[in-house]
């Protein structure tokens, strides 16, 4: 039986984004629930410094090397199918990352989780803007998505830390095995399978450009410290990211059908929303990866004891990222990016402050405010990634956006051993000192967003917007079909 979309029922529909959002509740959870079992995973499988920071970044740097690739496939083959298969291999990565021996066999784990994840955010996302196709319940599908993105990385560390604690770091990967079986039940009893009018090529060299750039960087920040900045090997792989960058950019700009179509860059509001994801999660990445370490190894707090005191952030998200979907439907983005930009200062400060003996009840004050001001960023993120583009390009546009938030997270755990590398060897009172230079660069992330909050929300960005859509909008529309 062959339905149109515009037959759907409500209560399918809802079922639809609740599928659809458990695959982003695992994802985005996983990139922060890790964080709280770094010190456990530290000391059972003797990780160095740089090792653990593998660990996050692998999985976040394999996301967004293959965000692009999966949006695009998604599109061509059918984003159901490939939904399911990402579901399928994420909770396989999830297994055998509960049963890795080594530090070694850990971070190849998390490379197959990061495979997993790759096709479902960017996916699901695609799959929302298909469904949900009238301008204010997408509106709402939308910023639902853009809370569940909040608030499940916040509740990473609070989930993890009960965990570790009550049976160990391995249970953190068993949570994603019944939440990915219930994802896959419900993908193929209710979501509709859909493909694009315009079938894009995959585009090879682009995305083997993108991967090495990418890592490259990565590489450098997190080894660079180890083996210094002049050893031959950092200089090589810097020169060889420069390069794949600049050759990425002439290539990408000349091909008829790219992965990343650079036309996109031409939209202010959505540049600007681009750069301030980077921004945004590098400096929460920055953050979780840090405290952790400061709560479990300067404090000498349980598991559990450090996610009870990230609950703030939770709270905060819970809240906070709900009221900025609706502020962003009434009043636009400028708003919440703003005060985004200024919480998420404001608490960067107050981290500079930060002793040894820091009261519990500031180290709760601190967490409340930035979680709010990282919790109201991810609406107007999301809602200028899709807005304004044709629907046949939904699944490529809200890839690039999902890619800075999984870049910045990246950039921003390497950051915490290239900046603040001896706090990540070493306890005791130099923590907080040598992660001082960390919190500095956090408050220049968070003065990003503020100057990004006015100029990406100006009448001459607003133009720029407008002269995009013709632009990219040869595209025919997209009707997608139950199967």
């Amino acid at each position: 039986m062959i339905t149109t979309v515009s037959e759907l029922s409500a209560r399918r529909k809802t079922i639809i984004l609740a599928s659809c959002c458990l695959s982003l509740l695992i994802v985005s959870m996983d990139a922060t629930i890790v964080n709280v079992a770094i010190p456990s995973i530290r000391a059972d499988l003797h990780a160095s410094p740089s090792q653990i920071q593998w660990v996050v970044d692998i999985y976040t740097l394999v996301l967004a090397s293959l965000l692009m690739l999966a949006g695009a496939t998604g599109d061509r083959f059918g984003r159901r199918r490939v939904f399911q298969i990402g579901l399928a291999t994420f909770a396989l990565g999830s297994l055998l990352c509960s049963v890795a021996p080594t530090i070694t066999m850990l971070i190849a784990a998390r490379l197959i989780q990061g495979i997993g994840g790759s096709m479902l955010n960017p996916v699901a996302l695609s799959i929302i803007s298909q469904i949900f196709v009238e301008r204010v319940e997408r509106a709402r599908a939308l910023g639902f998505w853009g809370a569940v993105v909040g608030i499940s990385m916040a509740l990473g560390p609070i989930v993890g830390g009960f965990l570790i604690d009550a049976v160990g770091w391995r249970a953190v990967f068993w949570i994603n095995l019944p939440i990915c079986a219930a994802a896959i039940i419900l993908t193929a009893v209710f979501v509709p399978e859909s493909k694009s009018a315009t079938m894009r090529d995959i585009d090879p060299v682009g995305q083997l450009l993108a991967v090495l750039t990418l890592f490259g960087l990565v590489f450098v920040l997190i080894e660079g410290p180890g083996l210094g900045w002049t050893d031959a090997r950092i200089v090589a792989i810097a020169v060889g990211a420069a390069v794949a960058f600049a050759l990425f950019l002439r290539y990408e700009s000349r091909r008829h059908d790219p992965f990343i179509d650079l036309r996109f860059f031409r939209s202010i509001p959505f540049a600007s929303a681009t750069v301030t994801a980077v921004c945004a999660f590098a400096g929460w990445g920055s953050f979780l990866f840090m405290m952790s370490l400061y709560l479990q190894g300067e404090r000498g707090y349980s598991a559990a004891h450090t996610g009870l005191i990230y609950l703030p952030i939770a709270i905060g998200a819970l809240f906070f990222s709900p009221l900025s979907g609706r502020l962003v439907g009434r009043y636009g983005s400028r708003p919440s990016l703003l005060a985004s930009g200024i919480l998420i200062t404001a608490a960067a400060v107050m981290l500079t402050f930060l002793t040894p003996t820091t009261p519990v009840w500031a180290l709760l004050v601190i967490f409340a405010v930035y979680g709010i001001g990282f919790g109201i960023v991810n609406a107007p993120i999301t809602n200028a990634a899709v807005s304004g583009m044709p629907q046949d390009r939904a699944g490529a546009a809200s890839a690039v956006t999902s890619t800075s938030r999984q870049v910045g997270v990246s950039i921003g755990v390497a950051l915490c051993g290239s900046v603040a590398g001896t706090a990540l060897a070493s306890a005791g009172v130099r923590f907080t000192s040598a992660a001082l230079p960390l919190w500095f660069v956090n408050i220049g992330l968070g003065l990003a967003i503020v100057v990004l909050a006015i100029t990406s929300t100006s009448a001459r960005a607003m133009r720029s917007a407008e002269r995009l859509a013709p632009l990219i909008g040869d595209h025919r529309s997209e009707v997608a079909h139950v199967r």
